[in-house]
This record gives structure tokens, sequence and C-alpha cells, in this order.
């Protein structure tokens, strides 16, 4: 039995969360994004690729993953901590679940090349993964300074079998990387573009958060089992792009009595020029093919970004974070590289859990707002720390006796 698709986001047809979202692609790629709108929206309300999709997760990936209550974690803060363990998905991230769901829309679709972008290199391991599982051509651009910093993601993606092309323009990061995936797929419009995060031309934003939505759903049925109550008091997550946080905040945003919270690195500072801090130092424009919060330079160029962080330092945010923030439904908080060293550092040594930097970001909330005793604060773990050991013992003789 076929279904309508529910829209639970605050989106309209045309892809606009408020003023942010829309499609501003070259003409070229107008074709590819319809015919990729009518497949998501035909297939994500058809029965048997939602259970071929969610079939994947439990015997593939290894979801549920838990909600863990962190008790040490709690007893320091004085209140009730619960982390989300994406960690423990395969292949450590949260990005498989968006991998997964869209390589299984490209073969709906027909496709046999796909084309993916990477930062720390969990969406590239993600898609590489996915590819190798379903036999396609897969190909995985990345900056040349992420490479260097993000080497076991780099040879997991090359012992996969994907192809990795190093990007050597801008600041040779994430921008850069989805600036040549971009051009890749123009010169390619019949290749699939798996985007990692809630950015782009729609319906990219809502067909990620989509496929991320397991998360709060699960949140949801475990927070039941643990405390009689699905909704907690409060979500936090990590946002660059944002689909980790669109995947936890999903199944709340309807709910105000959810407060949701956004970690956004802020890397040396807030008021400095080495910060990835969107929402605070950036301003209304188009990156990437929507409408969002960019930072720029008074004529529209794009700054470049940066965090300690491979997978946050991001010169734009999704269409939908942007509308939670302007409107009011999310609080965004900016974390410092020196606060998520410190509580990657304290989780390691009070929980045995070692995060990755992204994830780090939004355990570094904790020291920045005040809980009460009996809240409820469930915090997305997006990610495992194995990929940022070589960032993490740089700093260790600083960080680990604090």
């Amino acid at each position: 039995m076929k279904q309508v698709f529910n829209h639970i986001l605050p989106v309209d047809d045309a892809g606009y969360y408020g003023k942010f979202g829309g499609a501003y692609i070259p003409e070229i790629l107008h074709r590819s994004v319809e015919q990729l709108k009518k497949a998501f929206f035909r297939y994500a309300a058809d029965d048997d690729f939602n259970n071929e999709y969610h079939q994947l997760l439990r015997d593939y990936v290894g979801r549920p993953s838990p909600l863990y209550r962190a008790d040490r974690l709690s007893n320091k803060y004085g209140t009730n901590i619960y982390l989300k363990r994406e960690d423990l998905n395969h292949t450590g991230a949260h990005k498989i679940n968006n991998a997964i769901g869209s390589v299984l829309l490209a073969k709906r679709m027909g496709k046999t090349r796909i084309i993916a972008e990477t930062g720390a290199g969990q969406h590239g391991v993600a898609t590489a993964t996915v590819c190798a599982l379903m036999n396609l051509d897969c190909t995985v651009y990345m900056g040349a300074t992420d490479i260097s910093r993000q080497q076991p993601n780099v040879q997991r993606m090359k012992m996969l079998g994907a192809n990795v092309v190093p990007v050597h323009s801008g600041n040779k990061t994430l921008k850069d990387a989805t600036n040549e995936a971009i051009r890749d797929w123009c010169c390619h419009p019949d290749s699939f573009y798996v985007i990692g995060s809630t950015v782009g031309p729609h319906p990219y934003p809502e067909m990620v958060a989509y496929f991320q939505s397991v998360i709060s759903e699960e949140i949801k049925k475990q927070l039941f089992e643990h405390e009689g109550r699905e909704n907690p008091d409060y979500v936090i997550a990590c946002i660059g792009g944002g689909s980790n946080a669109a995947g936890a905040f999903y199944h709340f945003i309807g709910n105000q009595e959810v407060k949701l919270i956004a970690a956004e690195a802020a890397g040396k500072g807030v008021d400095t020029d080495m910060t990835a801090a969107t929402m605070y130092a950036g301003r209304e424009g188009i990156i990437h093919g929507s409408r969002t919060m960019v930072m720029q330079t008074p004529d529209s160029q794009i700054v470049e970004p940066y965090s300690v962080s491979a997978g946050l330092d991001y010169p734009g945010i999704g269409p939908l974070h942007a509308f939670l923030a302007t409107s009011g439904r999310s609080e965004v908080i900016p974390v410092t590289d020196d606060e998520a060293l410190n509580a990657a550092f304290l989780l390691t040594r009070i929980e045995g859990i070692i995060p990755a930097l992204e994830s780090a970001h939004a355990l570094g909330v904790l020291d920045k707002k005040k809980f009460n005793p009996d809240d409820i604060v469930v915090i997305n773990l997006s990610g495992r720390g194995d990929k940022d050991m070589h960032t993490y013992m740089s700093y260790i003789d600083e960080y680990a006796n604090k």
C-alpha cells in the first residue's frame, strides 16, 4: 500500500523554510533536480522502499543505536543527560543513515555513478560503504587540508573502492570539496549526487532530514522506556550543515515544550576571523543551491571558515536550521575549539567514550547552559573519535588533565 509523503518539516512545495531554502541551480542541473524531487517524494511514501531502508538500518547498520544515560556526566552537571549513540553505527557516525537512503533511491532511479563530498570523512566513508554494498561506482571529493587530518577515513574510502579526489582550491576543506562535487555533477548530470548534509537545492535539505529522522523517532521510543515519557526537555546537537541535528530535532520540532539547542563551531571565537559560527558571523545569501545564512564579505564573497573540527568548518548552514534559529524555535550556542576539546577529554575520562570532534561541540554546551535537576537532556553523539585521534593526540598534554 502506498501512502502520501507527510511533510513534517516547516517547508513549502518550493523547498522554502520561511525565506530560506529553494533551488538556485544552473540550467544544466534542472532536469536532474526535478527527477530527484519526483523520485524522492514517490519512494518516501512507498512501503517497499521504506521496508528495505529500515531492514538495512537494522541488519546492516545495527540500529536502533542506544540511548545511554551518562550517570557520571549527569552527576557532574546536576541534571539527567542521555547520549544518543550514533557513534555506534556501522562506519561510526550518523552519516550512514542518509547514505543508505540516498543510494537506495539512486538505484531505484537507475543511476550507476555516485558522487559525494566530505569534510571529516564520515559521509565519504558512509557513501563508499553503501556503494561497495550495492556495486556502484563512487567518487568522493575531499579538501586537501581535510585529507591530511583525516587519514584513517581516507584509507577506509580507498579500501572500499572509492575514488578519493583531493581538492586544492580555497581553504582546501568542506566548502571547496562541495564546489568540486557540484562541478562534477554539472559535467555529468546523470550521476547521482549524495549530499552529506541538510544543504543544497530542494529537495536535498528535506530528503536528508527525512533519512536522518530515524534518530528522533528512536529517541522518543527509547526515552519512554527509560523515563516513561517520549519527550525530553532539551535536545542538543552540533551543526555545520546540520544533518545530525535535523535528525535529532525532526520529531520534536512541532512540540514547543522540547527546547532545541544547536552548537556551532566558534573556532578561536565568534569575534575573530578564525570561526565557523555562521549564525553569529553570517548574513543572508546563497550557497550551494539554497538561500540561507552565509559567512561572506560585504561584496558577497564567501569567507573561509575555521574550526578544529573538519566536519563543522562550513561557511553556511542548512536552510532548516537558519529558519529554526531566526524564528526562535532553536537556540544556537557557539562553542570554541578550546571548549569542544575540554568536553571531549572530559567525556573520555568519566564515561569511557571518545567522541568525534563534531560531537564534542554539542557536549560543550553543558558548560554554557544551566539545566535544572529534573531536566532530561538528550545530546546527539553524532560520531566516534577514531578519525580524530591524530588531532586529539596533539592536544593531549594540554587538555587531558584539566
